[in-house]
């Protein structure tokens, strides 16, 4: 009897040995056995890799991808931001894929920096501008031979710093724009001047903002065509201000933006005006739009139509127009009330709500448009104008599902959306069938989908997907998303790495608004242990993604929280007490988090909203301010790099204040941290890079001597090279960097016995 039981205990054994080893860990990863995993480094967060998809071949047959990590952008000089001739270091490994079968070559033997990657229109070219020196050079890469052939360019010229690369529709030429050596003379000269002249002079009769005209430069360029079978080089535009241009699809003609700015707009951020001109090759070009100030062209792939929405109704033309036909609204005007009786106000914008339409997508020969209203999408015959609604949405109801068009199949039979749940994590794919008027779902599942391409001719689908909290890579399917097939593994070393599990929890606000967090846990998280809680902010948050500093954090035994916020026009700073203290309650709830030991911090404008939080509750035991201001008035106009952007943040966008300095002054006192000093108990650091060109490192620089003045805690880490956030100017700043992050928690949430500037077990 006793060597039967012995008998069964091997088989129990072995049996639940062999279960466990045939455990999922994931629908694309391999399972770890957990005394293989390693903690996750700030080495690690250093080398992990993203993968993007650069160009797809028409048929759908090669990909063009890269991948680089934080690595490859190392030794920037942020001195030299907005410099037109600068190019900041970004090297990557370009990777040739067979969609089919996975099968993948570098195309380098060393990463490069390299831009611009395009395949011929039979797929057995691939050209790209590659870095030599400080210029750019563009080359053609021979599939079949796997040789390069470098684009030879007239002398005195070389390949523009924002060029970019199109074939012709037989691959016989390659259209690209140049700058020339003057150019540069001048470019550099002018940034030099704004930078290290002894005297600088700027007057209110110049046109435009000093490093607005600077920026604007960048436009000034030559448009030139190489052929390929003689290596001759000929001009299509002689040196103007091209902001953009495109090749139509039958290569007969030319669309581009011809720059007309005639000074520095503050209602747009680098707002540019353009007009729209068609260059028949070999003729001579004319205007078909002679502004776009205020609309957004949106072109048919054929590049023979455009559309556009202006005042809420859309309008709609060929090449061949004289003029834009307007396809909604009531002609020459917006709506009307009925002379007979008013309308309530109420009633009358919603009206005028359901009558104003932005142009979102245009099928491929024109025929068709997309547009939305506050009802949903509608399809619209541009011919007769006939439109229907064919997805309903609800603007109003902030958890209803977020839809939007991809791309429509090559017949214009069809249009693929993407889909996203408000609610729960789930996102996926959906086909319109616009004969049958049905929807179909193509994809849903938990996972992060994005940046979807589909080849030309309609065949094959790529994107990349990643886990919850990991980064993602590459994968192929066919039109119908079926046989989906990974291309790509650009992090194998992370399956021996232990990241930890994420959550999304709701939670009320103060007005009782609903809101989202994403919950980021220790990797060795133990229910019903309470842990020290750091709330990351910045302003929306939805979506586990995989974020290497979040990382460091939860690896350092710390539960990571990205809380969302209600923002309000005009009253910003009472939604971060309202949302994130909020959001603290619901951990504490749940049993996650220690009350007394709640930290904060952000960047940019999470760190002015990390600073203006603090001066309102004492909640938190320690704060970090990376990058963010603290003095509305004086960051007002400040930031000169960025041209009127500060100006108009308040104004109009993030900061939400929605009035100028003038009007409404009390708001922009009542948003500057520095003016509330006097009430912070929570120790703060302040981390900030002196050529950060975004948020000047006066701003942090006045925290802390106020709080020095008012006998506060504070600490001030300024990188002498250090740009706007992380520094990126050396490997030793970015990893000091975390260390003094995680330092200044462990010190005030965990209680340490170690000085603050020691490396954590981490590092």
């Amino acid at each position: 009897m006793r060597h039967s039981n012995k008998r069964y205990l091997i088989f129990v054994i072995v049996t639940l040995i062999t279960a466990l080893s045939l455990l999922p860990v994931g629908s694309f990863g391999r399972q770890t056995a957990k005394s293989d995993w390693s903690t996750f480094t700030f080495d690690d967060m250093l080398d992990v890799s993203n993968v993007n998809a650069a160009s797809l071949s028409n048929d759908g047959h090669w990909l063009a991808a890269t991948t680089a990590s934080l690595h490859d952008r190392i030794g920037i000089d942020n001195a030299r931001f907005g410099d037109p001739t600068y190019i900041a270091p970004a090297v990557t490994d370009v990777l040739i894929i067979d969609t089919q079968t996975a099968k993948t070559q570098k195309l380098f033997p060393h990463k490069e920096q390299v831009r611009n990657l395009k395949w011929s229109p039979d797929g057995n070219h691939l050209a790209m501008m590659v870095l030599k020196g400080d210029v750019f050079e563009p080359r053609i890469w021979d599939r079949a031979t796997n040789q390069f052939r470098t684009i030879a360019l007239p002398d005195g010229w070389y390949a523009a710093e924002n060029s970019d690369m199109e074939w012709s529709a037989d691959g016989s030429q390659i259209f690209l724009t140049l700058h020339s050596t003057e150019w540069r003379k001048k470019a550099k000269a002018q940034f030099d001047y704004e930078t290290n002249a002894r005297i600088v002079v700027h007057s209110s009769k110049e046109p435009f903002l000093a490093w607005d005209d600077l920026r604007r430069l960048s436009s000034v360029r030559s448009l030139v065509a190489y052929d390929v079978k003689s290596g001759q080089t000929r001009t299509v535009l002689p040196e103007d201000r091209i902001s953009s241009y495109s090749l139509g699809e039958d290569g007969t003609f030319l669309a581009f933006n011809h720059d007309i700015t005639r000074k520095t707009d503050y209602d747009v951020i680098s707002g540019t005006e353009n007009e729209v001109e068609i260059l028949p090759l070999g003729g001579q070009p004319r205007t078909i739009v002679k502004s776009t100030k205020g609309v957004n062209l949106i072109w048919s792939r054929d590049g023979r139509h455009y559309a556009y929405s202006k005042g809420g109704n859309i309008f709609v033309a060929s090449i061949d127009d004289r003029e834009p036909r307007q396809l909604t609204g009531k002609k020459g005007s917006q709506t009307k009330d009925d002379a007979s009786g008013a309308k309530p106000d109420a009633e009358k914008s919603a009206d005028k709500a359901k009558e104003s339409f932005s142009a979102v997508r245009l099928s491929h020969k024109g025929d068709w448009l997309i547009a939305s209203n506050k009802e949903g999408l509608w399809l619209i015959d541009t011919n007769s104008g006939a439109k229907e609604l064919f997805l309903k949405t609800n603007e109003e109801d902030k958890e209803s599902p977020r839809y939007q068009v991809l791309e429509w199949t090559p017949d214009a039979s069809g249009i693929y959306l993407s889909y996203a749940s408000r609610t729960k994590w789930e996102r996926g794919i959906y086909r319109y069938n616009v004969k049958t008027k049905q929807m179909e779902e193509l994809l849903k599942d938990s996972q992060l989908h994005s940046g979807f391409q589909l080849s030309k001719d309609g065949s094959t689908f790529v994107f990349n997907t990643a886990d919850g909290n990991h980064p993602g890579d590459l994968y192929a399917a066919d039109a119908n998303l079926k046989n989906i097939h990974k291309l790509t593994d650009a992090n194998p070393q992370l399956k021996e790495k232990k990241l930890g599990k994420t959550d999304l929890i709701s939670y009320l606000d103060a007005d009782g608004n609903k809101l989202y967090g994403v919950v980021y846990y220790p990797p060795d998280f133990q229910t019903g242990k309470k842990y020290p809680t750091v709330f990351n902010l910045y302003e929306q948050f939805f979506d586990d993604t995989y974020n290497g500093t979040l990382n460091v954090l939860a690896a350092n035994g710390y539960v990571v929280v990205q809380p969302s916020v209600n923002l309000e026009i005009g009253h910003p700073g009472e939604s971060w007490v309202k949302g994130v203290t909020a959001a603290a309650n619901k951990l504490i709830e749940m049993g996650v988090t220690d009350p007394e030991r709640l930290g904060v911090m952000g960047t940019s404008y999470g760190g002015y909203a990390t600073n203006l939080l603090i001066t309102q509750t004492n909640r938190f035991k320690a704060a970090v301010n990376i990058s963010g201001k603290v003095d509305m008035i004086s960051f007002y106009t400040d930031s000169p790099r960025f041209g009127v952007r500060n100006i108009h943040a308040p104004e109009k966008s993030q900061d939400r204040i929605g009035a100028t300095l003038w009007q409404a002054p009390e708001k922009y006192i009542q948003h500057s941290a520095i003016f509330f000093a006097d009430r912070i108990k929570t120790p703060l650091l302040l981390i900030c890079g002196e050529e950060d060109s975004n948020v000047p490192p006066r701003q942090l620089m006045e925290m802390y001597y106020a709080m020095r003045r008012l006998d506060k805690e504070v600490e001030w880490v300024s990188y002498t090279y250090g740009g706007h956030g992380m520094p990126t100017s050396t490997v030793e700043e970015a990893k000091d960097f975390h260390q003094r992050i995680i330092g200044w928690f462990d010190e005030h949430l965990k209680g340490d016995i170690k000085k603050k500037d020691e490396a954590s077990s981490q590092f």
